[in-house]
């Protein structure tokens, strides 16, 4: 008989898995209270294991709450995004961001493409705390990808290949600006010419500072010790040694894989669910399918150890 792997017994949670290769959510844990050490302990190995969980709670959480859940995780992020995409802190919790799409705003939306959050730093995030306030009634869904698995199916020429590779990630996103982003859509309503634009102009863009660093292609995970495929459409715009053109080809043919069906999850918000995922064994993309509708979202980062 075959068993997951670090299939595990669960005292003070119940983990209920949503597909096949990654996702689970976690029931009995209230984060209007304070979570005890074995709780967490569990809340963590589940992280761990099926790399996004989602916590529904019976009633709206507070910032307090959401800080004091995060926090569990490791070290918050006060400022955990660049131009054009930094987003409004709560007053009094400098670390909990609001990511609101409004009904009739019909551009793009944050992160609406596979991605991990932030790799053009040195220590990307390890984990992202994703608070449902508001929901769309339908839509909004978002999506995951299990990087362990996009490494491990590799063929083995293609992993001998990218052993010893890097690649240079960019907060200029060269391969990630509007024309690899989907304007807002629902069955009533299809984007125009230019509603992909940044809410900015280019004098703005051209103004702000540009964060790259060198990554492993292949990375080792800092918790567990496997090993993940590290390259994402949002921020790798090449690999060291070689030019953007010449580094497209195996790119694109790594983003593919890195989001095969196979390896993935769909999760359909419900108001006040709590999602948390992990940034470095996961990418995701935020289904920019609610036109008309509201959707708002409070967000925490973790900062890598």
């Amino acid at each position: 008989m075959s068993h997951p792997r670090n299939a595990k017994h669960y005292d003070t949670i119940e983990v209920r898995p949503l597909a096949g290769t990654i996702g689970a959510e976690i029931l009995g844990a209230d984060l209007a209270s304070p979570i005890d050490g074995k709780t967490f302990s569990e809340i963590h190995a589940a992280f761990l294991n099926y790399l996004v969980v989602f916590l529904p709670q019976k009633g709206g959480l507070t910032p307090h709450h959401l800080r004091r859940f995060s926090q569990h995780f490791g070290q918050l992020d006060e400022a955990p995004f660049v131009f054009p995409f930094k987003l409004p802190s709560i007053d009094g919790y400098p670390e909990v961001y609001n990511n609101i799409k409004t009904a009739g705003d019909a551009g793009i939306n944050i992160g609406g493409f596979w991605h991990a959050d932030v790799t053009y730093r040195a220590k990307p995030h390890k984990a992202a705390v994703f608070y449902a306030k508001e929901v769309p009634d339908h839509g909004g869904d978002t999506m995951f990808a299990n990087q362990y698995l996009a490494y491990e199916t590799l063929p083995q020429g293609v992993k001998e290949k990218l052993v010893n590779m890097q690649s240079v990630h960019s907060s200029a996103m060269p391969h990630g600006q509007e024309e690899a982003r989907f304007a807002s859509v629902s069955r009533d309503h299809i984007p125009t010419d230019g509603d992909r634009a940044f809410a900015s102009s280019d004098h703005e863009l051209a103004d702000v500072e540009v964060i790259e660093n060198a990554h492993p292609v292949v990375r080792v995970h800092p918790q567990t010790g496997r090993k993940v495929l590290y390259v994402n459409r949002a921020f790798t715009s090449r690999f060291v040694g070689m030019s953007e053109t010449e580094s497209l080809p195996l790119l694109e043919e790594l983003w593919l894989h890195a989001s095969r069906p196979e390896f993935t999850c769909r999760y359909r918000w419900q108001q006040h669910t709590v999602g948390v995922w992990d940034n470095c064994a996961t990418q995701h993309y935020a289904i920019n399918d609610y036109f008309g509708q509201h959707r708002h979202m409070q967000r925490v980062a973790v900062h890598e150890d």
